[in-house]
């Protein structure tokens, strides 16, 4: 679609037919569906002469669905195979480098964004050249059909009529295609690529969560042992923004207790934003040494000493 000929005239045009058979064919390869926008385009490449890059906004954002639904089966498939892998290989490049390159430069808490919009920003360039042809594109189709149709049918206006219909107009069956493959195709991410990358951060946020929890505790329980009071007012310099640390004589999920380490977790992002307000509770037993563990995370997610609650 990007390497589309600008030569004048443009390719498989017809010079020997008349502006109204002309006109009476396209109407028959476009069909009644946005026929008047498709019509201007065409008899603007037709009087300039030669292709020119025009916006189409349907192409910006679903060009493989528009693929479909105006019947360019093998278009789509080229498109999709040829056209994304090109588009994954240049912004694979372009992460690697940037990664040995500059990355070391940008904060850690904005690595992840830097990476999602040099992947967004190379996208949409893509989508963006994609759009400006995508009318010369349809326009070169079209002329295409109709060279062939005339040289297969030069007399016979029925059987043009019938081949260009059937080459052209649209499928509503091949747009829900297009959609129902984005809808499978984010079904897959969401099910099996997001938890590959999940995971490692998951494990990572709840290690530290525990870790900081558990430190504090070990701090206050050696405060209570010696004062035999809940140190409330004990001062908490935590690094990680992900975890806020509270002491108090009562928790959530522990019944009897007259101290208790709340470590919460917040500012968590996609795709782990489940984890943000559970909380990691240590809790005293009164009238004993004894401190347990106690956490609204579920089993599959809660430390080993940590019992859901």
């Amino acid at each position: 679609m990007l390497f589309i000929e600008t030569e004048s005239p443009p390719p498989f045009y017809q010079e020997k037919i008349t502006p109204a058979r002309r006109r009476q064919l396209d109407q028959w390869f476009i069909g009644q569906r946005t026929q008047k926008y498709y019509l201007q385009r065409f008899e603007q490449f037709d009087i300039q002469g030669y292709l020119s890059p025009k916006w189409h906004w349907a192409a910006f954002f679903i060009t493989f669905p528009w693929l479909l639904y105006r019947k360019r089966y093998m278009d789509a498939i080229v498109y999709s195979v040829a056209g994304w892998s090109f588009i994954q290989l240049n912004i694979a490049i372009v992460l690697v480098t940037f990664e040995f390159v500059a990355m070391s430069f940008v904060p850690d808490a904005y690595q992840m964004v830097t990476r999602i919009g040099i992947a967004a920003i190379i996208w949409l360039f893509w989508s963006f050249m994609v759009a400006r042809w995508t009318d010369a594109y349809y326009y070169r189709m079209a002329r295409r059909e109709i060279a062939d149709v005339l040289n297969d049918y030069p007399r016979d206006e029925v059987a043009q009529k019938a081949q260009l219909q059937r080459e052209g107009g649209v499928s509503l069956f091949g747009l829900l295609l297009g959609f129902g493959l984005f809808v499978f195709a984010l079904t897959v991410i969401k099910v099996q690529f997001l938890p590959i990358i999940a995971k490692p951060q998951e494990n990572e946020i709840l290690f530290n969560t525990y870790d900081i929890a558990k430190t504090t505790q070990n701090k206050v329980a050696l405060l209570y042992a010696q004062t035999g009071q809940c140190p409330t007012d004990l001062s908490q310099a935590i690094d990680d923004p992900k975890v806020k640390l509270q002491i108090a004589i009562e928790a959530a999920g522990a019944t009897d207790t007259d101290c208790a380490v709340i470590a919460t977790i917040q500012k968590v992002r996609f795709p782990l934003r489940y984890l943000n307000d559970h909380t990691l509770v240590f809790y005293h037993e009164p009238n004993s040494d004894n401190w347990r563990c106690t956490t609204s995370l579920n089993e599959d997610l809660a430390p080993v000493s940590c019992s859901p609650n």
